[in-house]
């Protein structure tokens, strides 16, 4: 057999196909009004919540209907009483998120785990709406909006590339070899060297002052650094469920939480930063 016909070179080919067609889709939804991106980011988060079911173990589809429900409901309330909500849904988020920075590098071992766990549903529900949150706050800054949302996503799309390659060339020292084999010390060594990186890109492009550039430039640093969280975190759910995927909506990739799963890490401490640097 021919190494085109090969999974892996069957698989890199959808993967190649998804995000010709991803990238120019979420560029555009990026540059729409704030309104419109709200509805079509409240639609992805509802997507994201249908598969965060899975790793709840919420199976029943009444359950899974109720649970979409209910987070429309609560993203309608954040709309209208943004000012008051955003920061503080946002400054919930990092402070769990750091939490479980200091526990995530010390689990050893994960167990199969079968059955619905209430406690998740609550989790997916702070993630995913402080996601979308950060997203429209970083959406909102004016005339600069959609242009961080972008930066951001081109933030956690290098952080994720620069991890993957150094990984493969120098890693031979395991970050979590229990949540994920693949991940080095030397993947997260050139993950923070490609987000200084970006984040002087980002600086000058904000026309900053040298303070504010190395302000920018530790922010990128630190979200970096949360964003491999959220990618340990998921696959820590996912290995307690025995899944390599929570779907396969996005043919290569997975599902959009396996596409999202460092962003939704990142999303609240890059607002929350930007938002202090540009005020």
């Amino acid at each position: 057999m021919s190494d085109s016909s090969s999974p892996v070179a069957n698989n890199l080919r959808h993967r190649t196909q998804t995000v010709l067609w991803l990238v120019p889709l979420v560029v555009g939804i990026v540059l729409l009004p704030n309104w419109a991106f709200a509805l079509f980011l409240s639609f992805a988060m509802l997507v994201a919540a249908w598969e965060w079911c899975v790793l709840a173990g919420l199976r029943e589809p009444a359950g899974r209907r109720f649970y979409l429900a209910f987070i429309a409901a609560v993203l309608a309330a954040l709309w209208h009483w943004s000012a008051l909500s955003w920061p503080l849904l946002l400054l919930a988020s990092l402070i769990w998120w750091i939490v479980q920075s200091l526990i995530i590098p010390r689990i050893q071992h994960v167990e199969f785990v079968e059955g619905l766990r209430p406690w998740l549903l609550v989790t997916g529900l702070l993630i995913l709406t402080s996601t979308w949150a950060a997203l429209l706050s970083l959406h909102r800054i004016e005339s600069r909006g959609p242009g961080l949302v972008l930066s951001l996503l081109i933030l956690i799309a290098t952080v994720d590339s620069v991890a993957y390659f150094s990984g493969q060339r120098w890693g031979r020292t395991k970050l979590a070899p229990a949540l994920s084999p693949g991940k080095t010390w030397a993947g997260v060594q050139g993950a923070l060297i490609g987000a200084a990186l970006v984040g002087v890109l980002i600086a000058v492009w904000l026309g900053l002052a040298p303070l504010g550039a190395l302000a920018v430039v530790m922010l990128c640093l630190l979200v970096a650094m949360l964003s491999i969280i959220g990618d340990l975190y998921e696959s820590l759910l996912k290995r307690q469920r025995r899944l390599k995927d929570v779907s396969q909506l996005l043919p290569g990739h997975g599902g959009l939480l396996d596409r999202i799963d460092s962003l939704t890490a990142a999303a609240p401490l890059y607002s929350l930063g930007m938002t202090w640097a540009l005020t």
